[in-house]
């Protein structure tokens, strides 16, 4: 994680002899589930999601926009008569590069690294904390389209985060092998509004 906030930090040095950056909040509803062998009977879990982006200008149009993001992920879930949540909150970090259109319409695309804060499962009304059985850090690719009103800092975009890694955790807590071999992949639509706060307004 001290890698990538030293590459973030390396990136805006170098950007700002040469464009105007403009930083902002962001903030929206995720809808999100799991997907793959072990994620039977799952279905949309509604969340929440906001952090902080910036947007830093390197050939005309485009711009690679880092973020650092909360995101609350997981699915709903009904099996064989048993019904539960398992909520998964993450501290996402997006790497993007976005074109964005003299008309204020944007699209965007880029990897992401997610860190797991905790995980929660509800089966039956009774809570508990699970977060042993997922893998600390997760791989995906982000795809978003957005719109900048001109003129107000206000935007809104659409963001589809693919899952590509397992997050499901094979081991069992000792560190050793289990024999699941199970695979579980975060799949998650975002809504949401963001705001410049300084910089560019256009």
């Amino acid at each position: 994680m001290k890698k990538l906030v030293l590459i973030l930090i390396a990136g805006v040095s170098f950007a700002t002899a040469h464009a105007q950056i403009q930083f902002g909040v962001k903030a929206g509803a995720n809808l999100a589930t799991l997907t793959g062998s072990d994620a039977t009977g799952a279905s949309t879990l509604a969340g929440f999601n906001g952090g902080i982006f910036a947007k830093i200008p390197f050939a005309a149009s485009l711009s690679f926009s880092p973020e650092i993001d909360y995101s609350g992920q997981g699915a709903k879930y009904s099996d064989q008569g048993v019904t539960g949540s398992q909520h998964l909150n993450y501290l996402n970090i997006p790497l993007l590069v976005k074109y964005t259109h003299s008309s204020g319409f944007s699209v965007a695309t880029g990897p992401q690294v997610g860190f797991l804060l905790s995980a929660k499962a509800k089966v039956q009304g009774v809570s508990a904390d699970d977060k042993n059985a997922y893998n600390s850090a997760d791989f995906s690719w982000d795809f978003g389209v957005g719109y900048d009103i001109p003129k107000t800092g206000v935007g809104i975009e659409l963001r589809y985060d693919l899952g590509i890694s397992n997050i499901e955790n094979n081991g069992d807590n000792s560190g050793g092998s289990s024999n699941s071999t199970g695979k579980l992949h975060n799949s998650v639509f975002q809504l949401g509004l963001r705001y410049t706060l300084f910089g560019a307004k256009k």
